[in-house]
């Protein structure tokens, strides 16, 4: 059967298991959420919702230099400094530096997003697809969607992985959570850009990072 990304993204946060996880799982009790959230619990993929409540205040700041020419320094939280001096913790906050530098999202995650921001997209969005002849109340329907794909341009949790496009990095994150045993939080980033702002020659180096990065 269809399964529709709207019963994706609610069995994710509700179990907190990964995206593609998720729709294998639905697919498996053809849309039945409750029993997805079963088969996912049985299959131990669902523990990383029972840890995101867990205090994290450990972790790591790591920095990314490309080129000299862009900067990202991140904070990532775990519940312990033991787990901050794993190998496979210490990866991702490096990993997450570059997706930042490649991919430059403004956010962490949705909820980071001003609500007047939130506001003003969905106002433009509806506009447009008033502009294209859709009744206000299709309109209004048609803009849902495209509101995930804006927080998906500006939400590191929302992008897809710069290292695995299958994946988003909150899939990413829960994985790792699930393995680890601990509540892991992506608290805050910044990035800097030689020249931000200024009026410059066109240089893609958000495209040399990711190359480097193996895509």
């Amino acid at each position: 059967m269809s399964i529709s990304a709207s019963l994706v993204k609610e069995l994710r946060e509700r179990s907190g298991a990964g995206m593609m996880d998720c729709k294998k799982a639905l697919v498996e009790t053809n849309g039945d959420v409750e029993k997805a959230i079963d088969l996912l619990r049985e299959k131990g993929l669902a523990s990383a919702a029972k840890k995101a409540g867990r205090i994290a205040s450990e972790g790591l700041v790591e920095s990314y230099i490309h080129g000299g020419r862009i900067g990202v320094i991140i904070e990532v939280n775990s519940e312990t400094d033991f787990v901050a001096k794993n190998d496979e913790f210490k990866q991702f906050v490096k990993d997450m530096a570059m997706h930042v530098a490649a991919s430059n999202p403004k956010y962490v995650k949705r909820e980071d997003v001003p609500e007047d921001e939130v506001e003003r997209e969905r106002n433009v969005l509806i506009q447009q697809a008033m502009n294209e002849g859709k009744p206000e109340n299709i309109a209004q329907k048609m803009v849902e969607g495209r509101m995930g794909k804006y927080f998906e341009q500006i939400c590191l949790l929302e992008q897809q992985f710069i290292k695995d496009s299958d994946k988003k990095v909150v899939d990413v994150l829960n994985e790792l959570i699930s393995k680890i045993g601990e509540n892991l939080v992506i608290r805050r980033f910044a990035r800097f850009e030689v020249g931000e702002g200024l009026e410059k020659k066109e240089e893609n180096f958000a495209e040399e990072v990711a190359k480097q990065m193996g895509q």
